[in-house]
């Protein structure tokens, strides 16, 4: 029986943790731009391929080849 309560009491305590650190994001805008959270994983994501076909393209090889062009090239190379 002293578990029971014992558990209501950190369930308890801890719903009113979250409450409090959700109102203390909302006054501090925390939730004022939601999207920029997304393109920053967006665009962290491109950055990589983007710069792998900007060496491509450094290396004498052209970054338009297409998905034919690199077939061709992988074909060569194996």
């Amino acid at each position: 029986m002293d578990f029971t309560w014992l558990a209501i009491l950190a369930s308890l305590a801890m719903g009113t943790g979250t409450a409090l650190v959700f109102v203390f994001a909302v006054k501090g805008n925390y939730f004022q731009n939601l999207e920029d959270a997304k393109y920053q994983v967006f665009w962290s994501d491109l950055e990589e391929p983007v710069d792998e076909q900007k060496k491509e393209a450094g290396n004498g090889e052209g970054a338009d080849k297409g998905e034919h062009g690199r077939r061709e090239q992988q074909r060569h190379t194996h």
